[in-house]
């Protein structure tokens, strides 16, 4: 039997996601309906379902629409020399399943795995699972959650398969700058590694624009053909619902061994997933779409912002760049506060959920007193949270133990 671990944020989420009051642990912007996305689009007299109505519910293009991957494949052929082909893209069930397909595909016992971390478990976790050893390149917050380059060329081995990144980061909201992602290109190129980047969060930027010589364009587009990234309808296009991930790669074998791996597991995806996906990524759709979320972004973190502001005698934080996530850290007279008993409490007391840090992302041994934020939710949600929260501050935090002693990251 294959062991893995306990995948903590998502049994976090399972457990009080439905009961929250205040849900500002969700990490997709905020949600839309199937109305909601026909109002941004240019053309409103057209449904998202119109071309599907009255066709047959068969399985469907087994690998994708030929409408959803050649669109995906012209959103990565921006600023390219060579367009990427349709063929090169993969439909699945979501990023989770994008994510865990590929690593299934790649890695096997004997394999080496580099992980950006903190990041989401499922990245390092399956690796293990599968039997590699995976070593954690952790970034350092001190310096704005930064990768160190010359710790990846140390960590680097013999047997090492694959670079593992999360860009924009989750559950930080840091970037991966590009003159850093150029030469983590240039590191992996010596070796013949391949580069994995889930950029689920791309292209939600909300506080670098495209002008600033640091915004990292998409792993796909550096140049190196072992590179493959993961995406989703969920976080920066409101879709969750629709379950609609992919990966996408200039190496051709990858799909194609991906694609004969997935045959065990989910045949395609749903025609009508599918369907409502082409709509929402259609130039006609798209950039409404995008500008909605990013402006919500923008409001969002600038009340969270305020609000941080004005507590920091309780929490600090490194500001997000990008993505729907901020990681916040709560203490006590510079004590980490029991970041799960206080998760916890909030519940209890005010119905607000937050992610614990030291549970979801650092295995019980690090980032004590962390939580994460999902802040990209509908405004109100966040203004009501943040209003319970600080009357929690005021009223009950006392309540709250420290970590007298911890291994911090």
């Amino acid at each position: 039997m294959v062991q893995i671990k306990d995948f903590a944020v998502e049994q976090w989420m399972d457990k009080y996601e439905t009961t929250a009051k205040f849900n500002v642990a969700e990490t997709c912007s905020a949600s839309l309906s199937v109305r909601d996305l026909q109002t941004l689009s240019e053309d409103p007299s057209l449904h998202p379902l119109d071309d599907i109505l009255d066709r047959k519910l068969t399985y469907g293009a087994i690998r994708g629409s030929e409408q959803l991957r050649t669109t995906l494949a012209n959103l990565y052929s921006v600023r390219t020399p060579t367009p990427l082909p349709a063929d090169n893209v993969l439909a699945t069930a979501g990023a989770i399943q994008a994510n865990f397909l590929l690593l299934y595909t790649l890695v096997g016992p004997g394999d080496h795995v580099i992980c950006h971390y903190p990041t989401y478990q499922q990245l390092y976790s399956v690796p293990t699972s599968l039997g590699a050893d995976v070593s954690l390149w952790k970034s350092k917050e001190a310096e704005g959650w930064k990768l160190d380059l010359d710790e990846l060329k140390a960590l680097i081995q013999p047997n090492t398969k694959l670079i593992i990144l999360n860009n924009p980061q989750n559950p930080t909201g840091a970037i991966i700058p590009q003159e850093t992602l150029d030469e983590i290109v240039e590191i992996a190129r010596s070796s013949s590694i391949y580069i994995f980047c889930d950029e689920v969060y791309r292209p939600l930027f909300h506080s670098i624009t495209p002008m600033d010589p640091e915004f990292p364009s998409s792993a796909l587009s550096l140049g190196y053909e072992r590179t493959i990234v993961t995406g989703s309808m969920s976080k920066a296009y409101s879709l969750a619902g629709i379950r609609v991930g992919w990966i996408a790669s200039r190496d051709r074998s990858v799909i194609e061994a991906c694609a004969s791996v997935r045959d065990y597991t989910t045949i395609s995806v749903s025609q009508l997933d599918d369907a409502v996906a082409s709509y929402a990524l259609a130039p006609t759709t798209i950039h409404a779409l995008l500008r909605r979320n990013i402006e919500l972004a923008k409001r969002n973190f600038a009340i969270l912002d305020k609000f941080i502001e004005s507590h920091r005698w309780a929490c600090d934080w490194v500001k997000p760049r990008a993505g729907t996530t901020a990681f916040v850290r709560f203490n006590k007279m510079g004590k980490p506060v029991n970041d799960v008993t206080f998760c916890e409490t909030l519940l209890e007391r005010t119905g607000l959920m937050f992610v614990p840090g030291s549970l979801c992302f650092g295995n019980g041994e690090e980032f004590h007193g962390y939580v994460r934020i999902g802040y990209v939710c509908e405004t109100q949600v966040l203004e009501d949270g943040l209003a319970a929260l600080g009357e929690f501050l005021e009223e009950g935090y006392e309540d709250v133990p420290v970590v007298k002693k911890t291994a911090q990251a």
